[in-house]
């Protein structure tokens, strides 16, 4: 078995919705096809992104965040799995990275990862201005890597995000740590997962999940790299993402 799962705390939703949910994910992407739109940051930065549609509206939806220097086409294939089991989702490239804009650069140059915040935020935003497209009351966020500790920051910042999954988070990711914004995140659920090659990420990923106090549950995947690499060598973990997503938002 490629991935294994444990849990802290009370599992999110009854073990009688498990079969509904497992129908939904294998079904096939029946809403529109996926088309790009952009938004602008609070501090002037344009976000490219790709908003994958579900079929039925209004519809849960995640934003999914990819890694340092890569792009939101790392998660295409989650985010057409999510989008046939009835959860939008829409990928962002962060500021400095794919179609995005930089904005104000860090101090030698370079996109400021401390202000990527501000990307979800306008994510989280995009989204909640579409009522007919978007339940704006189950709004969730993926992230790997960077992207995992930018998502718990955005999260914790934002009371109405109601579900997060953190493929290999760090416990400080140059500088974003992730461990009081855990905390302050307080009693709503996390999926943490990461690989048995990838020992700092597995450690975080077990100190993270004794913080705050809400249902914590942790995906262990054997040899699989780091971050939305995981995807290529876990044949299950895309499933169980999308798993997560329908037990803590629908």
């Amino acid at each position: 078995m490629n991935g294994s799962a444990r849990h802290a705390g009370r599992p999110p939703a009854a073990a009688s919705c498990l079969a509904a949910c497992a129908l939904l994910i294998g079904a096939a992407v029946a809403g529109a096809a996926p088309r790009p739109v952009s938004f602008a940051t609070e501090d002037g930065v344009t976000i490219a992104a790709t908003l994958y549609e579900a079929s039925s509206r209004p519809a849960p939806a995640v934003v999914l965040l990819h890694m340092l220097g890569r792009s939101r086409d790392d998660w295409r294939a989650v985010a057409d799995r999510l989008a046939g089991a009835g959860i939008h989702a829409l990928a962002i490239d962060f500021r400095g990275h794919g179609g995005s804009t930089l904005g104000t650069p860090a101090e030698g140059g370079g996109p400021d990862l401390a202000r990527m915040a501000l990307d979800v935020r306008a994510a989280v935003g995009f989204l909640a201005s579409r009522p007919d497209l978007v339940d704006r009351s189950r709004i969730g966020i993926g992230g790997a890597s960077l992207g995992a500790n930018v998502a718990i920051a955005a999260a914790a910042a934002d009371e109405t995000i109601r579900s997060v999954a953190l493929l290999s988070p760090s416990l400080d990711y140059r500088s974003l740590r992730a461990d009081a914004p855990m905390r302050k995140y307080g009693a709503r659920p996390a999926l943490l997962a990461a690989a048995t090659d990838d020992p700092y990420a597995m450690r975080s990923v077990h100190a993270l999940a004794g913080l705050g106090g809400g249902t914590r549950e942790i995906r262990t995947s054997e040899t699989a790299g780091h971050g939305t690499r995981m995807l290529e060598h876990d044949g299950d973990l895309a499933r169980a993402l999308v798993d997560w997503f329908l037990r803590t938002l629908i």
